[in-house]
């Protein structure tokens, strides 16, 4: 890398490349040399590259827009392409909706301008014509309200950037800035208020909410923008670097920012329905996602005695270096501990990171990257950073019970990955008192599964030794590992099904083929001991065969899949296949997940056949003590989905090759009937003027072109036929599994108030929900251990739910959470599910947690 792109990409940091100072002043001095001595050779691929460092590290914006006001004094035409190139990438980030571009482009428009490159008039014309599209937008007559996510988005911008250059607004255009934000609070008085529990981390009752009268995002965003304008505009988070420059700044020449224009609105549905008006909420939420669900796990004394503005723009740049670091964990954290704030932040950190693990409907990025980069957070601050991790998991156990489901199992998925990289150590004696609680209380079944996963990551006996402190706990910890073969040679009982049994192990290691297998079951066991008896043998045997790993399993699945397609060609025969592979792995909850799992992909085993069998008598009894079914089931419907997503990206590919296809087919065409023209004249007769092996070429090329677009196009419509169809068993799957999750619930489900509030279900534990934006009431010391025993520590923590209501609370949340989470593939079928199963004679209970999960007006039916 070149001298000058190390310096403006660590500009800032305490690095070798500014001698490990971290004068700020000097830092731009020394960068602004350097840039000047090179711009005259290398100008595009500097503006290329400071660009692209003030769209990739926006918490280094400042920096970026005073380097940029210092060259406009000696090179102003450099300064018009930064200005010019900035306005073309905004207009093309609003286009495309690219989000994270279009904020981070509004900020560094208003940084410009505080160094002088850009006119105040420039960034005033920027936000009045964000405003107007956003108020244009929820208006019922003129705009389309169920699209106020785009809305609520281009205002957040605009009060987003204002931390930037607030007060230099306020000094040279104080009339426009006071335009702008009597706009803004004009707008917040016809929208909407979005604060939506069907993305909320912590469960609870509308009425709950009513009551707090609860600020959402945006609200609350308006409410610190005001205080700092009360505080003049003072930022301790916001270096303001071009400060120091001033008098060298205002005599630079600023230069017009040309005006933007804002995509057009969707055309609103010609019938205003709850199901219209739900799918383009749906579509805008997708587009316009919601950033970050504010996560307070600690008291507010943890956060230090910050501005309301100051936690709002940590929370900026944390999010801001998860975004564009997200392939490099380790660059993540060492910038994520380096921030230009001037106090610390750890809470605050572990606060956002956390809020990102456990975002609804999903997170930006995979769990996983979230788990890497708390990892080297602990091994970049050991002495601060794994203490207020250890805090974060007891404050969140402690209110583990109003947790949704879907972040309850990231959790757990989390946790026991994080402590697999710590060596398992935990300081287990102090969640001994989980077994005092019923084995359905949450944070029991919590620590079991934590527990559980940590033995698929490792193994039994070195779990068991990592809870010597709580030797108690073991039996939290599940069966030890190992099949459970009916015919083993072991067993005390020998009966003609172990002759059956190693008859066939004898075939399958004798390598017979499948079709002699089969005859072998159908000559040798059906006619004497009947069909059940055939499946059991067969099922046992082969998959104690495999069992020996993931790869003999494979193997014996592929040479005798024939075999076991044979035995179970129906419904009801691969319920019971199921019912054998469970029995055989009961012991291993991951290897009947993983045989499942690779059955299905096979096509031995259907998605409806495993959603029916998930809803038998034997697992619907475990939904809220386990997460075995729950697993099983989330693999089935991921399977499907992505089948369907494959597919989707395969057409969209081939797509582009028959129209690659036809062009050439087309082009080949045209220079044969081009060729075809030129004639001469011999002997007063026609002849073709080109010669005999061009035209013979010309043609051929031709027809392989032809040949080519019509085999792209076969494979296009075979490839389509294959979405439909997959479409429709989606369909098929969607209905099947909602119908049963209606028939369990109303065999259990309370009468509720119309309205379909769960205080019936809570109990006396109403008055402890607390949601995802209020302050946890657990103390937690220097050290993250909670103060408030107490309130964790056996019934005293106000846990008194009964086994019936838990199981209702339990699966009313999956019903949430999967609604949630297959949302988009769910809204087109919305119309025959409200036929076939959201009727009017449903469970209120049951119809508000599947609306609060599409996030769907509640009274649209």
């Amino acid at each position: 890398m070149s001298s000058w792109r190390a310096l403006l990409l660590r500009i800032g940091d305490k690095g070798p490349e500014y001698g490990g100072t971290t004068d700020f002043k000097e830092h731009i001095e020394t960068c602004f040399g350097l840039l000047m001595r090179e711009i005259e050779h290398a100008d595009d691929e500097i503006l290329d590259f400071l660009l692209q460092c003030a769209e990739q590290l926006p918490h280094k914006v400042p920096f970026y827009g005073t380097l940029v006001g210092l060259i406009n004094l000696e090179n102003e035409e450099f300064a018009k392409k930064v200005v010019e190139t900035t306005q073309a990438n905004l207009q093309d980030a609003l286009n495309t909706g690219d989000c994270d571009r279009i904020r981070i482009l509004v900020r560094f428009l208003t940084v410009l301008m505080c160094s002088k490159v850009v006119p105040p008039s420039s960034v005033m014309v920027v936000f009045e014509t964000l405003l107007s599209s956003a108020a244009t937008t929820v208006d019922d007559e003129t705009g389309n309200p169920s699209w106020q996510a785009r809305a609520d988005f281009y205002i957040r911008c605009i009060l987003s950037s204002l931390p930037w250059g607030g007060a230099e607004l306020i000094e040279q255009v104080p009339d426009e800035i006071e335009r702008v934000m009597v706009g803004i609070e004009a707008y917040l008085s016809i929208r909407k208020r979005t604060y939506d529990i069907g993305v909320s981390v912590f469960e609870f009752d509308d009425e709950s909410v009513k009551a707090r009268n609860e600020k959402d995002f945006l609200e609350d965003l308006w409410d610190r923008i005001k205080v700092l304008s009360n505080n003049g505009w003072k930022v301790d988070s916001v270096p303001r670097l071009h400060l120091p420059f001033e008098a060298q700044l205002v005599v630079g020449k600023s230069h017009d920012f040309a005006p933007i224009s804002c995509p057009e609105q969707p055309e609103p549905p010609s019938t205003v329905s709850g199901i219209t008006c739900g799918k383009h909420m749906h579509e805008a939420a997708l587009k316009y996602p919601q950033r970050l669900h504010r996560l307070n796990i600690f008291p507010a004394n943890k956060i230090e005695d910050l501005q309301p503005i100051d936690r709002f723009i940590v929370e900026e740049y944390l999010l801001d270096v998860l975004l564009f670091f997200n392939g490099c964990r380790k660059e993540c954290a060492l910038y994520m501990v380096g921030l230009h704030v001037p106090f610390r932040y750890e809470y605050l950190m572990a606060e956002t990171i956390f809020s990102q693990l456990l975002l609804l409907p999903e997170p930006p990025f995979k769990p996983m990257y979230y788990t890497l980069v708390i990892i080297d957070l602990c091994k970049a601050l050991p002495g601060a950073f794994p203490a207020v991790v250890a805090g974060a998991v007891r404050a969140l156990f402690g209110r583990i019970a109003d947790l949704d489901m879907e972040c309850r199992m990231r959790l757990i998925l989390w946790f026991s990955h994080h402590l697999s990289n710590f060596q398992f150590v935990w300081p287990w004696e102090e969640w001994i008192h989980v077994l005092d609680l019923p084995k359905w209380a949450p944070q029991r079944v919590f620590v079991q599964e934590v527990l559980e996963r940590e033995v698929r990551l490792s193994y039994w006996d070195q779990i068991k030794q990592s809870i010597e402190n709580a030797p108690e706990l073991e039996e939290l910890l599940p069966a030890k590992a190992g099949p459970n073969f009916k015919y083993s040679a072991e067993g005390d009982k020998e009966g003609p099904e172990h002759a059956l049994s190693s008859q066939l192990s004898r075939l399958v290691k004798g390598r017979s083929v499948a079709r002699e297998v089969i005859s072998w079951i159908e000559e040798t066991i059906i006619p004497v001991h009947g069909p059940q008896i055939a499946l059991e043998v067969v099922i046992h045997t082969l998959l104690d065969i495999g069992s020996k790993s993931f790869t003999h399993l494979i193997t014996v699945l592929e040479r005798y899949g024939q075999v076991i397609a044979k035995l179970c060609p129906d419904q009801d025969k691969q319920v019971m296949l199921i019912d054998e592979v469970s029995s055989y792995w009961k012991n291993s909850a991951q290897m009947t997940a993983v045989t499942i799992d690779r059955m299905m992909g096979y096509r031995l085993i259907s998605n409806l056949a495993i959603v029916r069998w998930v809803f038998s008598p034997a697992n619907f009894d475990q939904f809220h003590t386990s997460d075995r079914p729950w697993e099983i089931l989330r693999n089935t419907i991921n399977k499907t989905y992505n089948r369907i997503c494959d597919l989707r990206r395969e057409i969209s590919t081939l797509s582009k090759s028959v129209s690659k296809a036809a062009e050439a087919a087309s082009h080949a065409k045209a220079e044969l009937e081009a060729a075809e023209t030129k004639i001469t004249l011999r002997d007063g007769e026609p002849v073709q003027g080109e010669g005999p092996v061009r035209m013979k070429r010309l043609t051929s090329i031709a027809e392989k072109a032809n040949e080519e677009l019509v085999s792209a196009r076969d494979t296009l419509e075979a490839k389509e036929a294959l979405l439909a169809r997959a479409l429709e068993e989606n369909e098929a799957l969607f209905i099947s599994l909602y119908k049963r999750f209606s028939d369990v619930l109303a065999e259990r489900l309370p009468v509720a108030s119309p309205d379909g509030t769960i205080r019936t279900l809570r109990g006396q534990t109403d008055n402890m929900v607390v949601d995802s934006e209020e302050p946890s009431e657990m103390e937690v010391d220097e050290n993250g251990k909670s103060r408030k025993s107490d309130h964790l520590n056996g019934v005293s923590n106000g846990y008194n739910i009964g086994e019936k209501e838990q199981w209702c609370l339990t699966t009313l949340g999956y019903v949430k959470a999967f609604s949630r989470q297959y949302a988009a593939e769910i809204w087109p079928h919305i119309e025959k599910l409200d036929a076939e199963v959201f009727t009017e004679d449903i469970s209120p209970l049951f119809r508000k947690a599947i609306y609060s999960g599409l996030r769907r007006p509640s009274n649209g039916v």
